[in-house]
Protein backbone atom coordinates (compact mmCIF):
# COMPACT_ATOMS: atom_id res chain seq x y z
CA UNK A 1 0.00 0.00 0.00
CA UNK A 2 1.36 3.40 -0.95
CA UNK A 3 1.88 5.99 1.81
CA UNK A 4 -0.72 8.26 0.19
CA UNK A 5 -3.45 5.60 0.33
CA UNK A 6 -2.50 4.73 3.92
CA UNK A 7 -2.68 8.41 4.81
CA UNK A 8 -6.09 8.87 3.16
CA UNK A 9 -7.59 5.89 5.01
CA UNK A 10 -6.25 7.32 8.27
CA UNK A 11 -7.93 10.65 7.60
CA UNK A 12 -11.19 8.91 6.68
CA UNK A 13 -11.09 7.02 9.96
CA UNK A 14 -10.71 10.23 11.97
CA UNK A 15 -13.59 11.84 10.05
CA UNK A 16 -15.82 8.91 11.01
CA UNK A 17 -14.64 8.82 14.63
CA UNK A 18 -15.17 12.55 15.11
CA UNK A 19 -18.61 12.28 13.51
CA UNK A 20 -19.60 9.87 16.30
CA UNK A 21 -18.06 12.13 18.93
CA UNK A 22 -19.72 15.18 17.40
CA UNK A 23 -23.17 13.57 17.31
CA UNK A 24 -22.93 12.73 21.00
CA UNK A 25 -21.93 16.26 21.94
CA UNK A 26 -24.50 17.73 19.56
CA UNK A 27 -27.28 15.85 21.35
CA UNK A 28 -26.10 17.23 24.69
CA UNK A 29 -25.17 20.75 23.64
CA UNK A 30 -27.01 21.38 20.37
CA UNK A 31 -30.26 19.58 21.17
CA UNK A 32 -30.28 19.71 24.97
CA UNK A 33 -28.38 22.90 25.74
CA UNK A 34 -26.00 21.11 28.15
CA UNK A 35 -22.56 22.77 28.24
CA UNK A 36 -20.65 19.55 28.82
CA UNK A 37 -17.07 20.78 29.04
CA UNK A 38 -16.14 17.38 30.50
CA UNK A 39 -17.00 15.58 27.26
CA UNK A 40 -13.44 14.46 26.55
CA UNK A 41 -13.44 12.71 29.94
CA UNK A 42 -16.24 10.43 28.75
CA UNK A 43 -14.30 9.78 25.56
CA UNK A 44 -11.27 8.80 27.65
CA UNK A 45 -13.24 6.41 29.89
CA UNK A 46 -14.63 4.68 26.80
CA UNK A 47 -11.14 4.34 25.35
CA UNK A 48 -9.57 3.05 28.57
CA UNK A 49 -12.31 0.51 29.31
CA UNK A 50 -12.26 -0.73 25.72
CA UNK A 51 -8.50 -1.19 26.04
CA UNK A 52 -8.42 -3.02 29.38
CA UNK A 53 -11.22 -5.36 28.31
CA UNK A 54 -9.39 -6.27 25.10
CA UNK A 55 -5.64 -6.51 25.85
CA UNK A 56 -5.51 -9.00 28.71
CA UNK A 57 -3.62 -8.69 32.01
CA UNK A 58 -0.17 -7.05 32.26
CA UNK A 59 2.82 -9.31 31.68
CA UNK A 60 4.63 -10.64 34.72
CA UNK A 61 7.69 -8.61 35.61
CA UNK A 62 6.59 -5.51 33.69
CA UNK A 63 6.02 -2.15 35.34
CA UNK A 64 2.70 -1.69 33.59
CA UNK A 65 -0.53 -1.94 35.59
CA UNK A 66 -4.21 -1.74 34.77
CA UNK A 67 -7.52 -3.08 36.03
CA UNK A 68 -9.63 -5.93 34.60
CA UNK A 69 -7.22 -7.28 31.96
CA UNK A 70 -9.88 -9.13 29.97
CA UNK A 71 -9.57 -10.41 26.40
CA UNK A 72 -13.06 -9.88 25.06
CA UNK A 73 -13.61 -10.02 21.29
CA UNK A 74 -14.77 -7.09 19.22
CA UNK A 75 -17.29 -5.45 19.65
CA UNK A 76 -17.92 -6.50 23.28
CA UNK A 77 -15.06 -4.38 24.62
CA UNK A 78 -16.27 -1.43 22.55
CA UNK A 79 -19.80 -1.73 23.95
CA UNK A 80 -18.45 -1.98 27.51
CA UNK A 81 -16.51 1.24 26.87
CA UNK A 82 -19.74 2.97 25.89
CA UNK A 83 -21.53 1.60 28.95
CA UNK A 84 -18.69 2.72 31.23
CA UNK A 85 -19.09 6.26 29.91
CA UNK A 86 -22.83 6.02 30.65
CA UNK A 87 -22.10 4.99 34.23
CA UNK A 88 -19.83 7.99 34.64
CA UNK A 89 -22.58 10.18 33.17
CA UNK A 90 -25.06 8.89 35.76
CA UNK A 91 -22.68 9.79 38.59
CA UNK A 92 -21.82 13.25 37.24
CA UNK A 93 -25.36 14.06 36.11
CA UNK A 94 -26.96 13.04 39.40
CA UNK A 95 -24.75 15.58 41.16
CA UNK A 96 -24.77 18.38 38.59
CA UNK A 97 -28.29 18.42 37.13
CA UNK A 98 -30.24 18.54 40.38
CA UNK A 99 -29.51 22.15 41.26
CA UNK A 100 -27.19 23.62 38.63
CA UNK A 101 -27.85 25.13 35.21
CA UNK A 102 -25.99 26.85 32.37
CA UNK A 103 -22.79 28.55 33.51
CA UNK A 104 -22.57 26.88 36.92
CA UNK A 105 -23.24 23.49 35.36
CA UNK A 106 -20.43 24.06 32.85
CA UNK A 107 -18.02 24.99 35.66
CA UNK A 108 -18.86 21.84 37.62
CA UNK A 109 -18.47 19.63 34.55
CA UNK A 110 -15.07 21.01 33.56
CA UNK A 111 -13.97 20.64 37.19
CA UNK A 112 -15.12 17.01 37.13
CA UNK A 113 -13.03 16.45 34.00
CA UNK A 114 -9.93 17.87 35.68
CA UNK A 115 -10.48 15.70 38.78
CA UNK A 116 -10.87 12.62 36.60
CA UNK A 117 -7.71 13.54 34.69
CA UNK A 118 -5.67 13.86 37.89
CA UNK A 119 -6.96 10.56 39.27
CA UNK A 120 -6.13 8.59 36.13
CA UNK A 121 -2.81 10.37 35.63
CA UNK A 122 -1.56 9.74 39.19
CA UNK A 123 -3.22 6.47 40.24
CA UNK A 124 -1.07 4.06 38.22
CA UNK A 125 -2.91 0.77 39.03
CA UNK A 126 -6.03 2.09 37.31
CA UNK A 127 -4.93 2.62 33.69
CA UNK A 128 -1.12 2.65 33.94
CA UNK A 129 -0.90 6.31 34.91
CA UNK A 130 0.56 8.87 32.53
CA UNK A 131 2.04 6.16 30.28
CA UNK A 132 -1.43 4.90 29.51
CA UNK A 133 -2.27 1.78 27.54
CA UNK A 134 -0.05 0.50 24.74
CA UNK A 135 -0.12 -2.43 22.32
CA UNK A 136 -3.89 -2.73 22.35
CA UNK A 137 -4.67 -5.68 20.03
CA UNK A 138 -6.08 -4.87 16.61
CA UNK A 139 -9.56 -6.38 16.13
CA UNK A 140 -9.68 -9.33 13.69
CA UNK A 141 -5.97 -8.90 12.84
CA UNK A 142 -4.96 -12.41 13.93
CA UNK A 143 -8.09 -14.12 12.62
CA UNK A 144 -7.81 -12.52 9.16
CA UNK A 145 -4.01 -12.34 8.97
CA UNK A 146 -3.92 -8.55 8.71
CA UNK A 147 -0.65 -6.64 8.90
CA UNK A 148 -0.06 -2.98 9.75
CA UNK A 149 -0.91 -1.85 6.20
CA UNK A 150 -4.00 -3.94 5.55
CA UNK A 151 -5.49 -3.35 9.02
CA UNK A 152 -5.95 0.40 8.45
CA UNK A 153 -8.35 0.14 5.46
CA UNK A 154 -10.09 -2.87 7.02
CA UNK A 155 -10.79 -1.17 10.34
CA UNK A 156 -11.78 2.02 8.53
CA UNK A 157 -14.47 -0.05 6.84
CA UNK A 158 -15.56 -1.47 10.20
CA UNK A 159 -15.70 2.06 11.60
CA UNK A 160 -17.83 3.12 8.63
CA UNK A 161 -20.38 0.42 9.49
CA UNK A 162 -20.41 1.49 13.15
CA UNK A 163 -20.78 5.14 12.09
CA UNK A 164 -23.76 4.36 9.86
CA UNK A 165 -25.45 2.52 12.74
CA UNK A 166 -24.80 5.43 15.10
CA UNK A 167 -26.08 7.89 12.46
CA UNK A 168 -29.31 5.91 12.08
CA UNK A 169 -29.82 5.75 15.84
CA UNK A 170 -29.17 9.47 16.33
CA UNK A 171 -31.50 10.37 13.47
CA UNK A 172 -34.26 8.32 15.06
CA UNK A 173 -33.65 9.93 18.45
CA UNK A 174 -33.65 13.53 17.25
CA UNK A 175 -36.84 13.01 15.20
CA UNK A 176 -38.70 11.20 17.98
CA UNK A 177 -40.89 12.73 20.73
CA UNK A 178 -37.85 12.33 23.00
CA UNK A 179 -35.81 14.59 20.76
CA UNK A 180 -38.59 17.18 20.55
CA UNK A 181 -38.91 17.23 24.33
CA UNK A 182 -35.15 17.65 24.77
CA UNK A 183 -35.20 20.62 22.39
CA UNK A 184 -38.19 22.12 24.18
CA UNK A 185 -36.30 21.92 27.48
CA UNK A 186 -33.30 23.55 25.81
CA UNK A 187 -35.42 26.47 24.60
CA UNK A 188 -37.43 27.00 27.80
CA UNK A 189 -36.98 24.55 30.68
CA UNK A 190 -39.45 26.37 32.93
CA UNK A 191 -42.25 26.14 30.38
CA UNK A 192 -41.48 22.48 29.72
CA UNK A 193 -41.58 21.79 33.45
CA UNK A 194 -44.91 23.65 33.74
CA UNK A 195 -46.32 21.35 31.04
CA UNK A 196 -45.44 18.30 33.12
CA UNK A 197 -42.08 17.34 31.61
CA UNK A 198 -39.46 16.03 34.03
CA UNK A 199 -36.53 18.27 33.10
CA UNK A 200 -34.01 16.33 35.17
CA UNK A 201 -34.97 12.99 33.62
CA UNK A 202 -34.78 14.26 30.05
CA UNK A 203 -31.46 16.01 30.64
CA UNK A 204 -30.08 12.81 32.14
CA UNK A 205 -31.31 10.89 29.10
CA UNK A 206 -29.51 13.27 26.75
CA UNK A 207 -26.40 13.05 28.93
CA UNK A 208 -26.45 9.23 28.89
CA UNK A 209 -26.96 8.89 25.13
CA UNK A 210 -24.32 11.49 24.33
CA UNK A 211 -21.86 9.87 26.73
CA UNK A 212 -22.45 6.47 25.13
CA UNK A 213 -21.49 8.01 21.78
CA UNK A 214 -18.39 9.49 23.43
CA UNK A 215 -17.40 6.08 24.78
CA UNK A 216 -17.90 4.38 21.42
CA UNK A 217 -15.82 7.03 19.66
CA UNK A 218 -13.04 6.73 22.24
CA UNK A 219 -13.08 2.94 21.96
CA UNK A 220 -12.72 3.07 18.18
CA UNK A 221 -9.79 5.47 18.50
CA UNK A 222 -7.82 3.24 20.90
CA UNK A 223 -8.47 0.16 18.80
CA UNK A 224 -7.31 1.96 15.68
CA UNK A 225 -4.19 3.58 17.15
CA UNK A 226 -3.35 0.81 19.63
CA UNK A 227 -2.51 3.27 22.42
CA UNK A 228 -4.10 5.92 24.63
CA UNK A 229 -2.71 8.06 27.44
CA UNK A 230 -3.46 11.26 29.31
CA UNK A 231 -1.85 13.47 26.66
CA UNK A 232 -4.67 12.44 24.28
CA UNK A 233 -7.48 13.95 26.35
CA UNK A 234 -6.38 17.28 27.66
CA UNK A 235 -9.23 19.79 28.27
CA UNK A 236 -8.52 21.47 24.93
CA UNK A 237 -9.72 18.35 23.12
CA UNK A 238 -13.26 19.03 24.36
CA UNK A 239 -13.20 22.49 22.78
CA UNK A 240 -11.97 20.91 19.53
CA UNK A 241 -15.16 18.83 19.37
CA UNK A 242 -17.21 21.88 20.40
CA UNK A 243 -15.63 23.81 17.52
CA UNK A 244 -16.59 21.05 15.08
CA UNK A 245 -20.22 21.17 16.26
CA UNK A 246 -20.42 24.98 16.23
CA UNK A 247 -18.76 25.41 12.82
CA UNK A 248 -20.77 22.62 11.21
CA UNK A 249 -24.10 23.68 12.69
CA UNK A 250 -25.45 23.35 16.23
CA UNK A 251 -28.44 21.02 16.38
CA UNK A 252 -27.86 19.55 12.91
CA UNK A 253 -26.40 16.05 12.52
CA UNK A 254 -25.39 16.70 8.92
CA UNK A 255 -23.63 19.87 9.99
CA UNK A 256 -21.61 17.82 12.50
CA UNK A 257 -20.28 15.72 9.60
CA UNK A 258 -19.07 18.85 7.83
CA UNK A 259 -17.63 20.23 11.05
CA UNK A 260 -15.79 16.96 11.73
CA UNK A 261 -14.25 17.16 8.28
CA UNK A 262 -13.17 20.79 8.65
CA UNK A 263 -11.98 21.19 12.25
CA UNK A 264 -10.57 17.94 13.68
CA UNK A 265 -9.32 16.56 10.36
CA UNK A 266 -8.28 19.47 8.11
CA UNK A 267 -7.01 21.70 10.93
CA UNK A 268 -5.76 19.03 13.38
CA UNK A 269 -4.94 15.68 11.79
CA UNK A 270 -3.82 16.94 8.38
CA UNK A 271 -1.02 19.21 9.71
CA UNK A 272 0.48 16.24 11.62
CA UNK A 273 1.44 14.67 8.31
CA UNK A 274 3.08 17.81 6.94
CA UNK A 275 6.88 18.23 7.24
CA UNK A 276 8.21 20.66 9.85
CA UNK A 277 9.53 24.04 8.85
CA UNK A 278 13.36 23.92 9.06
CA UNK A 279 14.50 25.47 12.32
CA UNK A 280 10.94 25.76 13.66
CA UNK A 281 9.72 22.36 14.87
CA UNK A 282 6.05 22.32 15.81
CA UNK A 283 5.34 25.62 14.06
CA UNK A 284 2.76 24.10 11.70
CA UNK A 285 0.78 22.55 14.56
CA UNK A 286 0.79 25.85 16.44
CA UNK A 287 -0.43 27.70 13.36
CA UNK A 288 -3.18 25.10 12.95
CA UNK A 289 -4.32 25.66 16.56
CA UNK A 290 -4.45 29.41 15.95
CA UNK A 291 -6.40 28.83 12.74
CA UNK A 292 -9.03 26.80 14.64
CA UNK A 293 -9.53 29.68 17.09
CA UNK A 294 -9.82 32.21 14.27
CA UNK A 295 -12.27 29.97 12.40
CA UNK A 296 -14.42 29.60 15.52
CA UNK A 297 -14.50 33.36 16.13
CA UNK A 298 -15.39 34.10 12.51
CA UNK A 299 -18.18 31.53 12.62
CA UNK A 300 -19.66 32.93 15.82
CA UNK A 301 -19.47 36.47 14.45
CA UNK A 302 -20.67 36.06 10.86
CA UNK A 303 -22.66 32.79 10.94
CA UNK A 304 -23.51 31.75 14.51
CA UNK A 305 -25.98 29.15 13.28
CA UNK A 306 -23.13 27.24 11.58
CA UNK A 307 -22.55 26.22 8.00
CA UNK A 308 -25.64 23.96 8.00
CA UNK A 309 -28.21 25.52 10.38
CA UNK A 310 -30.61 23.58 12.54
CA UNK A 311 -33.83 22.66 10.78
CA UNK A 312 -37.09 24.16 11.97
CA UNK A 313 -39.09 21.05 12.73
CA UNK A 314 -42.87 21.22 12.51
CA UNK A 315 -45.03 18.29 13.59
CA UNK A 316 -48.61 17.83 12.44
CA UNK A 317 -51.33 17.63 15.10
CA UNK A 318 -53.37 14.49 15.47
CA UNK A 319 -57.13 14.82 14.74
CA UNK A 320 -58.01 14.90 18.46
CA UNK A 321 -55.27 17.43 19.18
CA UNK A 322 -56.41 19.58 16.25
CA UNK A 323 -60.01 19.59 17.54
CA UNK A 324 -58.84 20.45 21.04
CA UNK A 325 -56.77 23.30 19.65
CA UNK A 326 -59.70 24.66 17.65
CA UNK A 327 -61.95 24.56 20.69
CA UNK A 328 -59.31 26.38 22.74
CA UNK A 329 -59.02 29.05 20.04
CA UNK A 330 -62.81 29.48 19.89
CA UNK A 331 -63.02 29.75 23.67
CA UNK A 332 -60.27 32.36 23.68
CA UNK A 333 -62.04 34.40 21.00
CA UNK A 334 -65.33 34.32 22.94
CA UNK A 335 -63.56 35.38 26.14
CA UNK A 336 -61.88 38.26 24.32
CA UNK A 337 -65.22 39.37 22.85
CA UNK A 338 -66.84 39.41 26.30
CA UNK A 339 -64.00 41.47 27.75
CA UNK A 340 -64.28 44.02 24.93
CA UNK A 341 -67.97 44.44 25.69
Amino acid sequence: MSPLVYYLFTLIFFVLAYCILGWGLNLQFGEGGILNFAYIGFVAIGAYVTGVTSMGPPQDGSNQKWILGWTLPFPLGLLLGGLASCILAVIVGAIAFRRLRTDYLAMVLISASLVLYDIINNFVPLFNGADGLNNVPEPFADALGLDANTFVPFFTGVTLIVTLIMWWLMSRITRSPLGRTIRAIRDDPDSASALGKNVFRYQMTAMLIGSFYAGIGGGLIIEFSGAFNTSAWLPGETFLIFAAVIVGGVGNNKGVILGALIVPVVFTQLPKFLPDVPGHPGLILNIAAIAIGVLLMLTLWFRPQGLIPEKKRLSALMPGERATGLRAMAFGQRAATKESR
